[in-house]
């Protein structure tokens, strides 16, 4: 990976005027950044920049004044949206904001419509464009622009650097400035972190033992206090191995999983994967019904995830096949977060997941086997501990100088094509300043020079999915997001024709 491209800030964003200063507060005290989110900060490069984008429409349409007036009531009660980061030797500090001016991140867009465009066409290249404009770092990392009129309704893109949150407590900040929304805690002004008191704490245990929450030991198939104790006592070696069976086959299976991801080959090649030129695309598609996914998964006895994964799979090799790249017998690699937090815990922010890879059957083209071959590859996962390993990699990864983390970081990026996440939003659709939030979505970053973000994003009874890609390695991506309606209904319709009783998927 190259430097940070800081340069590139977007001269916009500073008003001619005089920031708005509001009444003076107490300012909270600095925090020193945790070494997961100061690694997110520092793997902007020159192709990838570590921003979430998300995407809001919305019926009526807003005035921005309504906006900026329900981002001062709510989103600024997170503490995080009023600070700047600054960086040092021993990493970053998140500061308030002393200037702070709603007016550099609740910004009015005029959208250019060129001829021929469709209002979505339209979004999508703005959408594209702002993915490639790096946040001001002198300023909070995050900003929302605001189209007052388009396709008879409005539209938020929201910007926020990974450094801030992942995608789990981005969705729940989201959701606590909707109508109706739980407010988020009282901002208060934080005691001195251990790391400003002159404490040094164990990365290990700091990493991967206290994030092992009950939630993350189901989630993984585990069970029981021996899980944690293992993970405990290879975080001290001097400490003798002792205790019961399951904690020895605990402690194999981390070793195991470490020699995997070590001994990991790179992944297939493809015209999906390759140098970058950071010229960013995006697309959405339809909604599918949840409802209906949920029947395939029934009926082909597996997940609602094994379908839509399935899915991908069908749409990225048929894409391929279409450029003349043969996808027959190949299969590539997601990395895929898997959340390592409680779900109520979601509004403190911050980084709290791990990664795994995903294999995904391009070159599978039958559709019953495709989505057996998926459901296999989730079950090799299964019981796994690569969610902590790559969780303690990008705890490690923070604490070294940047041409270090890079190269430790770049080990992912050249394992895999994509990165993909699925993220459940709200069953039943949400207002927001007293309109619908008819549709959301949002697009992952892409780590060193991985080309390709899939998300998938369930809402109000449908289920959708984006993609962000590069230009020079998918220049349409719409062509791959065209192709998802079309593999559902297949998998649909011979799902429809199979007799009852069996797992046609086995």
């Amino acid at each position: 990976m190259t430097a940070p491209t800081e340069a590139r800030a977007v001269p916009a964003l500073e008003p001619e005027h005089e920031p708005a200063r509001e009444p003076a507060t107490a300012l909270a005290a600095p925090q020193r950044m945790s070494r997961v989110d100061t690694a997110w900060l520092r793997m902007d490069n020159d192709v990838n920049l570590m921003m979430i984008v998300g995407i809001w429409l919305l019926r009526p349409g807003l005035p921005v004044a309504a906006v900026k007036q329900r981002v001062q009531d709510k989103l600024l009660q997170y503490g995080r949206f009023r600070e700047r980061v600054v960086e040092d030797a021993l990493g970053a500090r998140w500061v308030e904001d002393d200037a702070f001016d709603i007016d550099r991140h609740v910004i009015p867009v005029q959208l250019e419509r060129r001829d021929g465009e469709t209002p979505q066409t339209s979004l999508q290249r703005l959408v594209g464009t702002l993915a490639t404009e790096p946040l001001d770092r002198r300023r909070p990392l995050w900003q929302f622009h605001f189209i007052e009129d388009h396709d008879g309704g409005s539209a938020l893109v929201a910007r926020i650097h990974h450094c801030i949150a992942d995608g789990i407590a981005l969705i729940s900040v989201m959701l606590s400035i909707t109508d109706g929304g739980q407010d988020p805690p009282r901002r208060r002004k934080r005691p001195p972190s251990r790391a400003e008191e002159g404490e040094v704490p164990d990365w290990l245990s700091d990493s991967v033992v206290r994030p092992f929450t009950e939630l993350t030991t189901r989630a993984l198939g585990l069970y029981g206090r021996g899980v944690s104790r293992s993970m405990e006592l290879l975080s001290k070696p001097q400490t003798p191995l002792l205790g019961s069976l399951d904690m020895a086959r605990a402690g194999s299976q981390v070793l195991r999983d470490m020699a995997a991801l070590a001994l990991m080959p790179d992944d297939s090649p493809t015209k999906l994967k390759g140098r970058p030129v950071g010229r960013k695309r995006v697309a959405w598609g339809r909604p599918l019904p949840v409802d209906q996914v949920k029947a395939v998964g029934r009926a082909l006895g597996c997940s609602i995830n094994d379908v839509l994964l399935a899915c991908v799979a069908g749409a990225i090799g048929d894409h391929l096949r279409d450029r003349g790249d043969d996808p027959a017998g190949k299969e590539i690699r997601a990395m895929v977060p898997v959340n390592l937090r409680p779900l109520d815990k979601a509004w403190q922010l911050g980084n709290r997941f791990g990664l795994v890879p995903l294999v995904l059957p391009i070159g599978v083209a039958n559709p019953i086997a495709r989505v057996g071959a998926v459901r296999a590859r989730m079950a090799e996962l299964k019981g796994s501990f690569q969610p902590l390993l790559a969780f303690a990699v990008l705890s490690v990864a923070g604490l070294l100088v940047k041409p270090a983390q890079d190269a430790l970081l770049d080990l992912f990026a050249r394992k895999a094509t994509a990165v993909m996440t699925n993220v459940p939003g709200p069953r039943e659709r949400l207002r927001f300043c007293g309109s619908t939030l008819e549709e959301t979505m949002f697009w992952v970053p892409q780590s060193g020079h991985i080309g390709l973000g899939v998300s998938i994003l369930s809402y109000g009874g449908g289920v959708q999915f984006g993609l962000i890609t590069d230009e020079r390695l998918c220049p349409d991506p719409q062509a791959i997001i065209d192709r998802f309606e079309p593999e559902f209904e297949q998998l649909l319709y011979l799902t429809l024709m199979l007799p009852w009783g069996g797992d046609a998927a086995a």
